[in-house]
């Protein structure tokens, strides 16, 4: 009886402790985070962000189902990355996986397959096996993510196509930017007030269906205004940043010191420029046209604050295609798309969260840039020219002609030439010892700041010698395109969108949130040579070794049973 009552006893007591290990456990819990690239860890800003939620985000994943293996891997890199986002979030954080359109009617799916490409949700055509005879059917999924709160909704395209990378490698960058995409997206959801932009007018800027993708960004996800430089007297510091898209007409000194003044006052410019007048439109009413210097008087500004655009275009043998007739058959021409050197396709550098993990970026008659030696303000090259590259000086001749002949490697020897360029530091302004007593009183007045020679924190700009570079094309069909996407090869975005989103919000002070774009995940693939050579000496050992082990031990049991009983 006594010992029956020590039984209990001791039954009772392991449950009591079990159960208050888990009480304990539900709690007080950790994490170790044991990759070498701290694959699991959130950075801290993440980490706050989460942990100040007044509501839920709710979160649908659009990557269930039966996809190819590289798929799985990435919707279970998400849901991993989402448990430990409910880490912080608590109840407000919630993420369901569902599969897209999924018993809806074919109407149904298709009205909510487009609206989740107004969202930024990219499809991506994936071939899918068919029965064993049946070959190869084509299937559209959407690897992306909608989130959702306070009755707002943003969209998150989960996979980077990197054109001409590995799909291993594709798919690992999609993964190191899992973190970026999804607190960037809760950023803008929960943020009260967007950052304002300037989009600056008066020196024949774009501003028509060319930029429409352009506007509809900015008025997405930042406020915007436009603002006429020669009819204001000075450019309102309620701007966050101000944008230059692709300006035309010269710019005089009273224009040149309303801007420097607002750099000198803290304000944040994004500049898109094109040095010469070079542009598709010319081409498409002339077989050839001559580039000239458009005379934008921005030389002087530019040079001071770090960085000189040259005088000449860059050709490139890693470039985007145009379409050619390169025959017929029958009455009707044969078109077949050619590469053209004066579209360079630029290569981020990787020097900055801005373009880290960014796929190339579609250009339009760029010009090659330098920078200028001063220890006040650190220049970070964001894109560059490929390493089979050249430049043409302008004035310079710009033919179709060029599209039909095979470029000679031996001509395009220069490498990685500067199209954008980051610029942080203590400006020093261009009228600093050249001031007009009557222009600064006039700026003075109007806005009630007095002229600054320098600044007085560590301020930022970013030069883009491209003005074309957040231009969009225009389809007959589908009307304006997304930037970075070629008219005649529709199927594939390149990453322009991207890029200016990044610049937009590296400028603004979102830097926290960029933070996250600098992790990178190690890919470790194994050998491929090395697995076909000892192929043969790891299926014997894979094969062999479970069997040799479990007769063994059967061996050794029944060796041991023997002795037992024989005694």
């Amino acid at each position: 009886m006594a010992t029956r009552k020590k039984y209990i006893q001791r039954a009772i007591a392991v449950i009591l402790v079990l159960t208050g290990i888990n009480i304990a456990a539900a709690h007080f819990h950790g994490r170790w985070d044991l990759t070498s690239e701290k694959r699991y860890t959130l950075t801290e800003n993440t980490r706050h962000m989460l942990r100040t939620l007044n509501s839920p985000v709710e979160i649908e994943v659009f990557l269930k189902g039966d996809y190819p293996a590289s798929f799985r891997q990435l919707a279970q890199a998400t849901s991993e990355l989402l448990e430990e986002f409910r880490e912080y979030g608590k109840q407000n954080l919630r993420f369901t996986f569902i599969s897209p359109g999924q018993g809806m009617t074919d109407s149904a799916r298709m009205k909510f397959m487009g609206e989740l490409t107004a969202q930024g949700i990219m499809p991506f055509n994936m071939k899918v096996q068919q029965e064993a005879n049946d070959g190869f059917a084509e299937k559209l999924i959407f690897p992306g993510a909608l989130l959702h709160y306070k009755g707002k909704t943003i969209g998150v395209n989960l996979l980077k196509n990197q054109g001409g990378q590995d799909p291993m490698q594709t798919m690992n960058n999609s993964e190191a930017l899992l973190e970026y995409q999804f607190a960037n997206a809760i950023h803008k959801l929960v943020e009260d007030k967007k950052p304002l932009v300037g989009y600056m007018l008066g020196h024949g800027e774009s501003l028509g269906v060319e930029v429409y993708d352009a506007l509809n960004t900015l008025q997405s996800n930042y406020g915007l205004d436009t603002l006429t430089l020669q009819a204001t007297p000075y450019i309102p510091h309620d701007f966050d940043v101000i944008l230059f898209a692709k300006p035309a007409g010269a710019f005089s000194d009273v224009d040149k010191l309303k801007i420097d003044q607002y750099v000198m006052n803290g304000g944040k410019v994004l500049w898109f420029i094109d040095e010469s007048n070079a542009s598709m439109d010319s081409l498409h009413q002339h077989p050839d046209f001559f580039a000239f210097d458009r005379g934008l008087n921005l030389e002087d500004i530019l040079f001071r604050y770090g960085v000189r655009i040259n005088q000449d275009l860059i050709m490139d043998m890693q470039s985007d295609v145009v379409p050619l007739v390169v025959g017929n058959v029958g009455n009707r021409p044969q078109i077949q798309p050619v590469p053209f050197p004066y579209f360079p396709l630029l290569m981020p550098t990787k020097a900055h969260p801005i373009v880290k993990n960014l796929d190339m970026v579609l250009s339009r008659f760029v010009s090659s840039m330098d920078t200028i030696k001063n220890d006040a303000i650190k220049k970070t090259i964001l894109l560059t020219s490929s390493r089979n590259s050249r430049t043409i000086r302008i004035p310079a001749q710009v033919s179709w002609e060029t599209v039909k002949t095979q470029p000679n490697p031996r001509e395009y020897r220069q490498q990685f030439l500067p199209a954008a360029v980051l610029l942080e530091g203590h400006f020093t302004s261009l009228f600093h010892n050249r001031q007009d007593p009557e222009a600064v009183t006039n700026l003075q007045r109007a806005s009630g700041k007095r002229f600054k020679d320098a600044t007085d924190t560590i301020n930022k700009m970013i030069v883009v010698s491209d003005g074309d570079l957040i231009a969009n094309a225009v389809s007959r069909k589908e009307g304006p395109l997304q930037m970075g996407i070629n008219e005649f090869n529709p199927g594939f975005a390149f990453a322009n969108k991207e890029f200016f989103l990044n610049c937009l919000e590296y400028l603004s002070g979102n830097n926290g949130v960029m933070e996250a774009r600098n992790k990178e995940l190690t890919l470790r693939l194994l050998d491929a040579e090395k697995i076909k050579q000892e192929k043969t000496k790891w299926q014997v050992i894979c094969f062999l070794v479970p069997i040799g082990l479990v007769l063994l031990f059967a061996m050794v049991f029944q060796f041991v049973r023997q002795r037992r009983f024989t005694e």
